[in-house]
C-alpha cells in the first residue's frame, strides 16, 4: 500500500479514513484507530466503516492546539 503524503490542508479528501489521519498526524494505524473511537473526536461510523469530516478534522486539531 502506498504511503498518502498531504503538504496542505486543502489536498486532504472530504472524508478521511483512519489510515488518512494517521498520515496526517504522522501516527500509526492503530493509534488512529484508537484516536478515532476516542470520546470526543469527530469521527462517524457508517456501517463498519469510520470516517472523519475534514473541517471537524480541522476544528479538532485546532482546539487541540488552543488546550481544549
Amino acid at each position: 500500500m502506498e504511503k498518502v503524503k498531504y503538504t496542505t490542508y486543502d489536498e486532504l479528501p472530504l472524508m478521511l479514513s483512519a489510515p488518512e489521519v494517521a498520515a496526517v498526524l504522522g501516527i500509526s494505524r492503530a493509534g488512529a484507530y484508537e484516536l478515532v473511537r476516542a470520546e470526543g473526536f469527530p469521527a462517524l461510523r457508517i456501517g463498519s466503516r469510520i470516517v472523519v469530516p475534514k473541517e471537524k478534522f480541522l476544528g479538532w486539531i485546532d482546539a487541540q492546539m488552543a488546550g481544549g
